[in-house]
């Protein structure tokens, strides 16, 4: 689909998509570099409507997958309760973004028509049957997209991430004003062991972006992502792809010991919001990963008066740096009654637990009382 067409479905602002992910030429970069393709479990099998005249009117984002890797809603349970009995998990239909935690709609509908909706999760479910594909996941979604969605007969999860949200704050040390004392001096403290030793911090995005800064960035990547997971799922080619094409949308934030770059994150800019992603370092500094992925993504949506850092998935050592607990939410369809079933008590127990440990996470939030003002 030309990408005109593909960003004319999704939500935008000044013809600009409102969340970078959803942006053509993220896909597109995903494709070309190699890294979301058949050969690596991450089949194209986008679905569009189109009306009477041959317009595209709704637009699925979907994959269809031979693993269950890169996704950050784990199923690996469910496929092996499947395989145990007999059947066959994968191949699976994925409507996501390959390898981003941030949620963003999946049923691209500018027209809001229920009805183009529903025809989208139709055809979404005719197309699991075609292929002989065991269910269909769509990750990290809207609250309000996921209650949809579930009343059409899917099952709903919800899970925690921890967003930072902007109050209004002129500068950083207002942020802090909302903490407790003893939260405000250990943050201090942090922010400055971890520039201790003369580092420095460059923010770099648009034109200032060189293929010299991501060569640097892929080794902190390269070996982050070794240490994690054996393999990163991105290669070197997919960061100059979308340097050619988004470099506006980015923001690399360096940490130098001189001239010499010795760690890095990578963040996506929204409408309103700054999306950290993948961070990385060659060398052991003290509270580096907080200061860069953490501290420099509030000081940057401070000074350019965005609403929300999210920053990726997991990770409750979060809390204490001023990340509030948020929900995420992924429907799922499982086309064999038995494990749909087991999966639909699964889920039941699951959402008490997770509310539950929201609960008491809200409890070790940071904020002096009455302070927090996101909920």
């Amino acid at each position: 689909m030309p990408a005109a067409v593909w960003n004319s479905l999704v939500p935008s602002t000044n013809g600009k998509p409102d969340n970078p992910f959803l942006d053509h030429a993220f896909f597109l970069a995903l494709e070309q570099s190699g890294c979301a393709t058949g050969k690596t479990g991450w089949q194209p099998q986008h679905i569009t409507i189109d009306d009477a005249d041959g317009k595209p009117i709704g637009l699925m984002p979907l994959f269809l997958k031979s693993h269950s890797m890169g996704e950050y809603v784990f199923d690996h349970g469910w496929a092996n309760a499947l395989e145990r009995a007999g059947g066959s998990y994968y191949p699976k239909l994925q409507c996501s973004v390959p390898f981003t935690p941030a949620t963003a709609p999946k049923l691209l509908v500018p027209s809001g028509d229920a009805a183009i909706e529903a025809a989208l999760l139709a055809a979404a479910q005719q197309l699991a049957i075609q292929r002989d594909a065991s269910s269909v996941h769509a990750t990290f979604v809207p609250e309000a997209e996921a209650d949809l969605i579930e009343s059409d007969g899917w099952l709903k999860r919800v899970d925690t991430q921890f967003h930072w949200h902007n109050e209004g704050f002129a500068t950083f040390d207002d942020f802090l004003e909302t903490l407790s004392s003893r939260k405000r001096k250990t943050i201090r403290r942090e922010r400055r062991d971890a520039l201790a030793d003369g580092l420095t911090i460059k923010w770099l995005t648009g034109s200032d972006l060189m293929e010299h800064h991501w060569d640097a960035f892929y080794d902190f990547y390269e070996d982050t992502g070794a240490r994690k997971w054996g393999r990163p799922y991105l290669n070197r080619k997919f960061f100059s792809l979308l340097n050619q094409t988004m470099a506006d949308r980015i923001v690399l934030m360096l940490a130098y010991d001189g001239d010499t770059p010795i760690a890095g994150a990578i963040n996506f800019l929204g409408s309103d919001r700054i999306f950290g992603r993948n961070w990385g370092a060659i060398r052991e500094v003290p509270f580096l990963h907080f200061e860069l992925c953490y501290y420099q993504a509030i000081d940057f949506a401070i000074q350019h008066k965005l609403q929300v850092v999210e920053a990726g998935a997991q990770g409750e050592h979060k809390l204490a740096r001023g990340y509030a607990p948020a929900s995420t939410y992924s429907v799922h369809w499982i086309a064999h009654p038995g494990l749909r079933a087991a999966v639909a008590d699964f889920l039941e127990q699951e959402r008490a637990s997770v509310e539950h440990q929201q609960e008491m996470l809200d409890q070790y939030t940071p904020f002096r009382k009455g302070e927090r003002t996101d909920k």
